[in-house]
């Protein structure tokens, strides 16, 4: 029997893989997939077209589905005035970027679900994120009837908001000197302290986002200018997120943000770029600190990414869901009542230890686990040893993660993107080099398989998407950008060559055919792609770096490691021409804070050659070193980096700054007493 035949209604969303696409397939709206039916539909009939953009974690787009989207009302309203487009976020985020930035533009706030209407041509002249069925039935009907009564007014309000659309977030080149000092960096900074959380961490507002690369920076920054102030709030902001409700005590992982300003209550949606990032956020900070904390949350994070996230090929899933039986976190919140049945007498340790108190209650007698003391401050409150505190918490968690692997789970985004399992392979890459251990590797080395057999084209383009042995969405800009992030990554994990070249590869398609020549910056989608009614460039860091920022720093690694100084030349352009927007809002350009850093700051590049290059490699990466570059060769090399560097039997590392290298020495104490 057809199971189509189940349903009262199905749409065309039922030939999609998106799991969000087909999440709506059986709505009594008449949706389409973002295509050219739909929109020469809208062209012929001259109908206004309603663009639906969420994801599939999205807990306000599950409201608004089941309030007006499953409605007949509503539907019939719909189907009659418009051609109705839903659209996955995540696998078109060049559809999200210009109908976000038109609905910024029209109400200064966005956010999903994401719903904006516009002409037949695509062009938007109205949008807002959720509404309530009432509000969204008055929405439909006064849109369509200004729409009846008044085009001309409706093409010049779309003309207008069209053109604030393509200029926004385009940058040309600015023809200033170049000036990149640590005097500015610093009072960027200075100005940015001041939305510090410091008795909370994090930002001094809710919700709460993770936001990795804005503490990648401020490490970074600490590295650079020993500023302790701010090396003091990143150790607290990661300890706090560490121990709060936003972590997933029990199984791992973070969830995508707080809803209020102590890391407590999560948006219990987890997805896979958040985790990604900070495993090498985490991984970072223990390098410089050993702190036994950070390498428990690198270890615990992929410990879930193995276990809930990984495909049986080696890719990575797209996220699991805030919601189970219709709950917002209902799989990860306990009742008292049953922690006790499941922990007998030993429920005191483990409530005192994740807060099953006034603590963590959160709403009709459930608690979110947290922690607010440390192990050594919990066993001196229970007076008991470490060691027993640690046998008691980890039998209990033993006991519940059990139970809680009984419970109907949150549904799970099973598509796999290229960009966030670039994202992904660069955490295990940076987890392996900080622990040494090879599993991480291996893991890492499994997974760029998979995105090369399944994302990767014999022309050099990449795939955006892929499920069940299907990609159809033409990469964009950040697929190859964090791809070739990864790939230096895995460089600097093994110095194999090899990564290096599939890197200049992907560089070089983006150069041919996504770079602005004006500027110097890279559009966000191809110029083999249809064109959407605005060509989009990706400037401004935000919970994912922008790609732009990506591709500035991967030129600036690759120029060095390849002696190519056309992309030196670019990298530092690209950064100039966005430097005047940094000390506005310098959390949103962190990964250009980060390769600012680079020409503020010594920079130094180390090249060892020899033998026990590898030997040397492991050590170096142990160690926290943001302001250097590790080249290396058990043998002779056509790198520019290290041609003609090889000595048989010995083992030499030359520490270079601005194309001038001391002499080589063959220890790492001495390399590291070069460098201060």
């Amino acid at each position: 029997m057809d199971s189509n035949a189940l349903h009262q209604y199905t749409n065309a969303l039922i030939q999609e893989s998106s799991p969000y696409l087909l999440q709506h397939a059986h709505n009594p709206v008449n949706w389409y997939p973002w295509s050219d039916l739909a929109l020469e539909k809208a062209a012929q009939e001259n109908k206004l077209i309603l663009v639906s953009i969420g994801y599939a974690a999205c807990h306000w787009c599950h409201v608004m589905e089941h309030e007006s989207f499953e409605n007949e009302e509503v539907a019939q309203l719909m189907n009659a005035h418009f051609v109705c487009i839903k659209v996955d976020r995540e696998e078109r985020p060049d559809i999200d970027q210009v109908y976000m930035k038109a609905v910024q533009l029209m109400t200064r706030r966005g956010g999903w679900p994401l719903n904006c209407i516009t002409l037949p041509d695509g062009r938007p002249i109205y949008g807002g994120t959720y509404f309530t069925k009432n509000q969204w039935i008055d929405v439909l009907q006064k849109v369509s009837d200004f729409y009846q009564a008044d085009p001309i007014t409706a093409n010049t309000y779309a003309d207008e908001l069209t053109d604030g659309v393509k200029q926004s977030e385009y940058l040309g080149l600015n023809t200033e000197p170049k000036s990149f000092t640590a005097e500015a960096i610093e009072h960027f900074v200075n100005d940015w302290k001041k939305s510090f959380d410091h008795l909370d961490g994090g930002m001094n507002y809710a919700p709460k986002f993770p936001l990795p690369n804005n503490y990648l920076f401020l490490l970074h920054f600490y590295h650079a200018s020993k500023d302790a102030a701010v090396f003091s709030f990143l150790q607290h902001t990661l300890h706090k997120m560490a121990y709060g409700g936003i972590y997933d005590q029990l199984g791992g992982g973070f969830s995508r943000y707080s809803t209020d300003m102590k890391w407590k209550v999560p948006h219990f949606e987890k997805m896979l770029y958040d985790n990604a990032q900070l495993v090498s956020l985490y991984s970072d900070a223990y390098k410089h600190t050993h702190q036994e904390e950070y390498r428990k949350i690198v270890y615990g994070t992929l410990a879930f990414i193995e276990r809930e996230l990984t495909s049986d090929e080696g890719g990575f899933y797209s996220s699991l869901d805030a919601d189970s039986e219709g709950k917002e976190g209902k799989f990860y919140i306990w009742e008292k009542e049953e922690l006790e049945a499941l922990l007998g007498k030993e429920s005191r340790v483990f409530f005192e230890y994740f807060n099953v108190n006034t603590l963590g209650f959160w709403e009709d007698n459930q608690y979110i686990l947290l922690r607010n003391k440390t192990d050594i401050e919990c066993a001196a409150f229970l007076d008991i040893t470490e060691e027993e505190l640690h046998e008691k918490i980890s039998a209990a968690k033993k006991i519940l993660f059990e139970a809680r692997e009984k419970r109907i789970r949150p549904a799970l985004d099973d598509k796999q993107l290229c960009s966030w399992n670039a994202l992904m392979l660069k955490g295990y890459a940076d987890a392996y080099m900080a622990f040494q251990d090879t599993a991480f590797l291996e893991k890492a080395l499994r997974n760029v398989s998979f995105i090369e057999k399944n994302f990767l084209c014999e022309d050099g383009s990449l795939y955006h998407n892929y499920k069940a042995g299907r990609s159809n969405i033409s990469g964009f800009l950040e697929d190859y950008a964090f791809l070739i992030d990864a790939y230096l990554s895995l460089y600097q994990a093994s110095f194999q060559e090899v990564w290096l070249q599939k890197a200049e590869r992907l560089t070089a398609y983006v150069e041919m055919h996504f770079k602005d020549p004006e500027s110097g910056m890279y559009f966000f989608t191809s110029d083999t792609d249809p064109p959407l009614i605005a060509r989009k460039m990706e400037i401004m860091d935000n919970v994912i770096p922008a790609s732009n920022s990506q591709m500035a720093l991967n030129l600036f690694t690759l120029g060095h490691l390849l002696g190519n100084e056309a992309y030196l030349s670019q990298s530092e352009t690209m950064l100039n021409n966005v430097v005047r927007e940094m000390p506005r809002y310098l959390s949103a350009h962190s990964n250009w804070g980060i390769l600012f850093l680079k020409y503020a700051y010594p920079f130094y590049e180390i090249a060892i050659s020899g033998e026990k290059a590898s030997a040397f490699r492991e050590e170096m990466n142990k160690k926290w070193m943001p302001n250097t570059l590790l080249a290396g060769a058990e043998s002779e090399s056509t790198l520019p980096i290290l041609k003609n560097r090889y000595a048989p039997l010995k083992t030499r590392m030359y520490i270079c700054r601005d194309k001038t290298c001391k002499l080589p020495v063959e220890s790492i104490d001495e390399a590291l007493q070069q460098m201060k």
